[in-house]
């Protein structure tokens, strides 16, 4: 008796401290004031959202289903090719250490090795470049991943377009506020956001294991961020600007997916022209759509509507954090672009998976330091052997002179 006393206790207290009516509603504007009758229309509700947690579960399994029947026979007809690794020799002192200490040992530690293992520095730092290259993703993978991303990009970009082409904000967004808090949620943009939560919810639990990029913590900022958004924007019901905002994402994501595949697959062409496609729409939607209309009418339209409070802040923070991190990737979209301008293509992908660039490069300079160092020797060797044969001819020469200039004495 005394369980189910507590847990309605608690629940209580936490309506009580969660739900207060300053955190999510304009001021005087109270929870019954919202209600609508049934049948009129949808009002959301925080419980609508738990359908969010079985549906990214339901995203991960279909992942799995899609890459492996779906994907990987693509990738082979694509053409992608997985890079030929050397495999590091079985050294087991060394391999405890890359999985307990550190992938990059510092040059002490690397000292240290070499005096365990007697080997020289040299063949320890080339042991950890190559254990290092093991672990790094295959192109078949990353191009898995990168479908599977696009596909969703897609169809959820072509849903949304398709549930609010009608809508009247999506044209005026003054009309994004107009009635509110009291506004009636569609089916179709209900399941758009639940839909697109579980999704963002599945990528977050499957950071871990996904190929590890450069802006890897800028990722996971995102999809958080974007989680808090979406769940506080249902909540507080912005499922308006909400659309809108998911909708600006959508518009350019599917489109550098697809460049990432052909990129795996060696489609240099296609890859550059989807790429050049891409950052005119990422730096229009990003940098000048979604500040100039989104957050404006998020900033300054809805005070016409309704005075700011607590929800009004917390969303508009979000979208600056959104906002930020465009920035951030636009000046990564940037170099690729002067990369592309200057030297003919996009050479690399500027978030390209950690470590994996810098490993290939110091592995072909290796290769090259070797045929330079060699070709050093050669031109050396023959410089020498040049030399000895000159040193050779001109003492013959002057032997003969020296024998020419006695035989008139002799005579």
């Amino acid at each position: 008796m005394s369980r189910p006393l507590s847990a309605h206790r608690m629940e209580a207290l936490i309506n009580e401290w969660l739900w207060q009516e300053k955190y999510w509603l304009p001021p005087g504007v109270r929870w019954q004031d919202i209600e609508i009758k049934e049948g009129d229309g949808r009002i959301p509700l925080p419980r609508d959202l738990i359908y969010t947690l079985p549906l990214a579960f339901t995203f991960i399994a279909l992942r799995y289903v899609f890459e492996r029947l779906i994907a990987f026979p693509f990738s082979k007809y694509l053409g992608v090719k997985d890079q030929i690794r050397v495999r590091a020799a079985s050294i087991p002192k060394l391999e405890i250490f890359y999985k307990q200490n550190s992938r990059q040992p510092s040059q002490s530690d690397v000292v240290n090795l070499g005096k365990q293992c007697g080997l020289s520095q040299r063949k320890i730092q080339t042991w950890f470049r190559h254990r290092r290259n093991q672990d790094r993703p295959s192109n078949t993978k990353k191009f898995c991943e990168a479908s599977w991303r696009f596909v969703f990009y897609l169809v959820a970009f072509t849903a949304g377009l398709g549930s609010l082409i009608n809508s009247p904000w999506l044209w005026d967004h003054r009309e994004c506020w107009r009635g509110y808090p009291k506004q009636p949620v569609a089916e179709a943009h209900y399941w758009y956001y639940v839909l697109e939560m579980g999704f963002y919810l599945s990528l977050l639990m499957c950071v871990s294991v996904d190929v590890k990029r450069k802006d890897f913590k800028e990722q996971v900022i995102h999809h958080i961020a974007t989680l808090f958004l979406i769940g506080f924007s249902y909540c507080a019901n912005y499922v308006r600007v909400g659309t809108l905002v998911m909708l600006v994402h959508d518009s350019s994501d599917f489109l550098l997916e697809s460049a990432k595949m052909f990129h795996y697959a060696g489609w240099t062409r296609t890859c550059d022209s989807l790429f050049v496609v891409f950052a005119l729409l990422f730096l229009v939607t990003r940098l000048v759509v979604f500040p100039g209309r989104v957050v404006y009418t998020t900033l300054v339209v809805s005070t016409e509507f309704f005075q700011p409070f607590f929800g009004y802040y917390f969303f508009n923070a979000l979208l600056l954090v959104l906002q930020a991190l465009h920035i951030f990737w636009a000046y990564l979209i940037l170099r690729m672009v002067y990369k592309f301008v200057f030297l003919g293509k996009v050479e690399r992908d500027e978030r390209s998976d950690e470590e994996s660039e810098v490993d290939d490069e110091e592995e072909e300079h290796e290769e090259d330091g070797e045929e330079c160092s060699w070709q050093q020797r050669k031109g050396t060797i023959n410089s020498k052997l040049a030399s000895l044969a000159n040193n050779c001819v001109l003492n013959n020469l002057t032997n003969q002179r020296n024998m020419n200039s006695r035989l008139p004495k002799a005579r």
